[in-house]
């Protein structure tokens, strides 16, 4: 029997990265974890770093192992990262410093000062991305605003996985997923915005070629293979931002769908042909984020499961290490509806002690506020339903229709209690599943890219044959309804107009 052709993805995240081994028989896909490694920011004094080059070593010992796990069976590699932060070159094609986190106090007010140069409205009407003060584009004003030395000797531009697949090819160039995610690309022509960049100090030279998701860039290097033991094996520009490769991993077997991308970030949207640059996309603080063969990721980020995780990093530092399993079984079993927060709520960004937070935003509410750590864990899930169908009911809004499907994708898929209480709040049936979907999508565009499958529909296909999904049906709709005009009032998030 022939062996399976292999392909690695390395799926990177801002907690954790996977090595992940794509096995493709001919008829079924199937997915196995080689290696995890641990990723986070490291504080030095007021700034956050990411550790890059213990990211580099990880894939680096990652394709060893699976050179020598898979001899002979290694078709393509792609790696896709979180969005928004980059890395810069000197003219040497060397690093300068360690990257920035995009939780970085720096980017603190930089959004008002762009504004006071490029209006809102303007911006947006170039970039058509969703404005928060995390987008790369804030950090690079405060680089330009504080005189960093950096910026004086930068060369190139390369988003995170830009800058992986420099090291593995020796090519410099951006994928257009991701690269669309830090508010510096115009919209339409799918290239540089060189006008906004110019108008606010950034120079415009070290932006390097914009390539499309699914592009081959080159082997790996003679010195990856020297240091591996991997043969000549092609390195592929997959959709190399997460969501983007999630998205194009979503089950969907047609084009009338929303999909949440769940993780430390969930992101709501749909798939469409191309941008939403009126006032009401803006208005909704929606985005339109490139996606694989030339659609568009019209989506919003909710800050997600970063308040669970964060609780459950709190508590293991408090001598008490839970799983999600044990987290999600406390919360099942505690009273519901104790308190709403906007998960979105800038005070849960970057609290000392999110527990405690969630509890001080709850009674500053007027609400009794949850007490036990299942009630709290619960109030996070219950906020964050709540937040699903806000945001749901602006995409209906925007679209002008509703969806025929909702999927839940990503590991958070996972949590089958956030899976109902989300059927129960947008009053629609909901399929969970994959939970893999952004090493999925990782794989496929690989597939695609070295000719294994023919497109993005044949793909899909692929992953409803061999993966399964669940379905949630809504239930106690009428007690959630009254509940959302509770978290409404408690968030002071102003109705949407209801189109169903």
């Amino acid at each position: 029997m022939k062996a399976a052709r292999k392909y690695i993805a390395f799926d990177i995240g801002a907690s954790n990265g996977r090595c992940v081994i794509g096995s493709f028989d001919g008829r079924r896909l199937s997915l196995d974890v080689l290696s995890r490694f641990e990723n986070g920011y490291v504080r030095v004094h007021d700034h956050l770093y990411w550790n890059v080059l213990g990211l580099w070593n990880n894939v680096k010992l990652s394709l060893a192992r699976a050179a020598s796990d898979f001899r002979g069976q290694i078709a393509a590699v792609g790696v896709d990262t979180w969005g928004n932060d980059f890395g810069l070159l000197d003219k040497h094609g060397e690093l300068i410093g360690s990257p920035h986190c995009y939780r970085d106090p720096e980017m603190q007010g930089m959004m008002a000062e762009a504004f006071k140069i490029i209006p809102r409205e303007e911006m947006f009407q170039i970039t058509g991305i969703q404005f928060m003060e995390i987008n790369g584009l804030y950090h690079l004003m405060a680089m330009v605003r504080s005189g960093s030395p950096m910026m004086q000797i930068a060369e190139t531009f390369l988003m995170m996985p830009d800058l992986l697949n420099y090291w593995l090819t020796g090519r410099k160039v951006c994928e257009y997923t991701n690269a669309t995610t830090p508010q510096v690309l115009d919209a339409r022509t799918r290239q540089w915005a060189y006008p906004l960049i110019g108008k606010l100090g950034i120079p415009e030279h070290i932006f390097p070629e914009i390539i499309d998701p699914g592009q081959v860039l080159s082997p790996i290097t003679h010195l990856i293979r020297d240091e591996t033991g991997l043969s000549d094996t092609p390195v592929i520009a997959v959709a190399t931002h997460d969501t983007a490769a999630a998205v194009a991993a979503v089950p969907a077997s047609g084009d009338n769908f929303a999909y949440l991308s769940s993780g430390t970030w969930g992101l709501l949207g749909a798939e469409i042909p191309g941008p939403l640059l009126d006032l009401k996309v803006m208005q909704y603080n929606f985005g339109n984020e490139g996606g694989v063969f030339s659609t568009i990721r019209l989506l919003r980020n909710i800050a997600n499961m970063w308040l669970v995780q964060e609780c459950e990093r709190i508590w293991a530092l408090e001598g008490d290490k839970y799983t999600w399993d044990q987290l999600s079984s406390m919360a099942e079993q505690a009273r519901p509806f104790t308190g709403f927060v906007d998960p979105d709520d800038p005070a849960f960004l970057l609290p000392d002690h999110m527990p405690s937070e969630i509890q001080r935003v709850c009674a500053d509410t007027g609400q009794s506020a949850p007490q036990t750590r299942g009630e709290i864990i619960r109030a996070c899930l219950e906020s964050l339903a709540m937040k699903y169908r806000y945001n749901f009911e602006k995409l209906v809004d925007l679209l002008g229709k509703v969806p025929e499907v909702f999927h839940i994708v990503g590991g958070a898929s996972r949590n089958r209690l956030l899976n109902q209480f989300t059927a129960n709040a947008i009053k629609q049936p909901v399929i969970a599943g994959p939970s893999e979907a952004t090493a999925l999508g990782n794989v496929i565009m690989q597939m695609i890219a070295v000719g294994d499958l023919a497109d993005l529909a044949e793909a899909r296909q692929l992953i409803r044959d061999s993966f399964p999904t669940e379905t949630f049906t809504p239930q106690d709709t009428a007690t959630w309804d009254e509940q959302y005009a509770v978290f409404l009032s408690k968030t002071g998030l102003p109705p949407i107009p209801v189109r169903r």
